[in-house]
């Protein structure tokens, strides 16, 4: 009889070893906690569905929250900046030229400025550095959307992306100060 207890617990053991790290939710209350968390954020679906789309929500607390949601912002940013030098390579119009060259200001400055500003901040305990390097990213994005004519902006989406999560990262380093 022993031997049959030992064997199921092995197969259960294997088989629950062998499950994906991303299925298999060892601390059940992180999405709680991520929910209760995102409600105090201006857009709750997209604070929810950015941090449980990263494994490091699950045991992260609210700065560690916020940092991952300032690394997303990161992550954008550097493809938006990539997106804005390929239009510049297609020889736009003066005026969207123009437009476009702000954007990568812009985007720069959130790169080697917001970003970092963000990152040092927050791993630090400096939570009000990390809020304005999170709403500074913010306007940033809105800035460079008004550079184009009503309507014929091509960055548009990554833009309001950009916008939208660092309003969320600043709300929620908010509620650490």
């Amino acid at each position: 009889m022993k031997k049959f207890t030992v064997s199921i617990f092995l197969v259960h053991a294997f088989f629950l070893l062998s499950l994906p790290i991303s299925r298999c939710r060892i601390f059940p209350m992180d999405e709680k906690f991520i929910e209760s968390t995102c409600k105090q954020t201006p857009n709750y679906d997209l604070c929810v569905s950015s941090l449980k789309s990263d494994p490091k929500s699950s045991t992260a607390d609210v700065p560690g929250l916020a940092l991952i949601l300032v690394n997303k912002i990161k992550s954008q940013a550097t493809k938006t900046l990539n997106h804005i030098n390929s239009l510049l390579k297609r020889s736009p119009g003066a005026g969207k030229r123009r437009a476009l060259d702000s954007c990568y200001s812009k985007y720069d400055a959130i790169l080697k400025g917001d970003v970092p500003e963000a990152i040092e901040a927050l791993t630090k305990g400096d939570y009000k550095f990390a809020e304005d390097g999170a709403n500074d990213a913010a306007n940033e994005a809105n800035s460079c959307e008004r550079g184009f004519s009503s309507g014929s902006s091509p960055l548009t989406a990554m833009n309001k992306y950009i916008h939208d999560v660092s309003a969320i990262a600043a709300a929620l380093v908010r509620t650490l100060l």
